[in-house]
């Protein structure tokens, strides 16, 4: 879901929907931390992951507009606390106060994390992303090797919870006080509320959307519950972890078993993550990537999950012209902070734009 103004457009991003057109559009897209930008008003899909993000031309434009929507709001039960967002900005600007005021990416830690290159990344993408990191090195940025293990299983574990909690949410979309009613057909049994129910969103559901409803129900029913949206859970909170051994900045909120380890108090740890928006530039329709039973749709977000699940900033930002991919199409590069790092994670994408 897009809002469009002139020089910007507000967005939702609940697995990269916001990270990913603007990675294949050559603009900026930003995925605020989860809790920061208030969702009221917003038709829910998957609670715990919605973000309500902007895309615009450029980093300016997107901090200033973000600048303007973050904020407490109490109409939001997912809306974090004033304290806690104090506290997360203190860290970050802690750390924004040790870099060079005229070079930014001077003595900046980025991480680049090993699972964050599959195989089905493009050597497009891989080329350009590369030429990005001669650059950041050029002008100061150290780059750090890291590991996010867990990170390999957040694209099953996001499809189990996003589609269980989407299978809640669209179960209001009955036709009788949500969604358009159908008319019940000669075949059906009008004694069964279940069949009134299923004539009216056949109708009205695409097949993604059936598609997605029908697996979230079936990690929700008894048998099924334990096995996989138990499992999806552990899987979401080992990545959490994963991402919070490795920055040096900590996680404020109390939802990490990684708190204030030696890596924190040391200074250690990487400042932010870099890695390829997208395994592969925009695809087409003649490819088939976009076919209904293709699995290559899925796999696109194999790269934005992990931040989603973890509900980190997330920026995508587009690589430099003269790095030109094979198919010359737009290719973007994500920067990810720590929960609460957001205007880190803006200064520094500010910071690569002008390489």
């Amino acid at each position: 879901m897009f809002l469009i103004c002139p020089e910007n457009a507000l967005g939702t991003d609940t697995g990269g929907s916001i990270r990913l057109p603007a990675s294949y559009c050559g603009v900026v897209g930003f995925k605020p931390s989860y809790g920061v930008v208030s969702r009221w008003g917003v038709v829910s899909y998957a609670d715990s992951l919605d973000c309500v993000g902007v895309l615009g031309a450029d980093v300016a434009v997107v901090k200033r507009v973000f600048d303007r929507i973050s904020g407490f709001d109490a109409k939001d039960p997912t809306s974090t606390v004033p304290d806690i967002r104090k506290a997360a900005a203190d860290h970050a600007k802690k750390r924004l106060q040790s870099f060079n005021k005229t070079n930014p990416l001077d003595g900046l830690k980025i991480g680049i994390p090993q699972e964050f290159f599959p195989t089905e990344l493009s050597t497009a993408v891989l080329n350009r992303f590369r030429t990005v990191l001669r650059s950041l090195t050029s002008h100061g940025a150290q780059l750090i090797p890291v590991s996010l293990p867990s990170s390999s299983y957040a694209l099953s574990a996001y499809y189990v919870l996003a589609s269980a909690e989407a299978s809640s949410n669209m179960a209001r979309y009955d036709g009788i006080q949500y969604g358009e009613r159908k008319t019940p057909s000669l075949q059906t049994d009008l004694r069964s509320v279940s069949s009134v129910y299923s004539q009216t969103r056949s109708a009205n559901f695409g097949p993604e959307v059936q598609r997605r409803i029908l697996l979230g129900t079936y990690a929700l029913t008894a048998d099924a519950f334990d096995n996989y949206f138990l499992q999806a859970q552990r899987v979401r909170q080992l990545v959490k972890d994963d991402f919070d051994a490795i920055f040096a900045i900590p996680n404020v909120r109390g939802d990490s078993k990684v708190v204030d380890t030696e890596l924190h108090n040391s200074g250690h740890g990487v400042d932010i993550l870099l890695h390829p928006s997208a395994i592969g530039s925009a695809p087409t329709l003649s490819s088939g990537t976009l076919s209904n039973s293709s699995l290559d749709a899925y796999v696109q977000d194999l790269l934005t999950v992990p931040a989603s699940l973890a509900g980190l900033p997330a920026l995508s930002v587009p690589c430099p012209a003269e790095a030109e991919g094979d198919d010359g199409w737009p290719v973007g590069c994500s920067i990810i902070g720590q929960w609460g790092a957001d205007e880190l994670v803006l200064d520094v994408g500010n910071a690569m734009s002008s390489l």
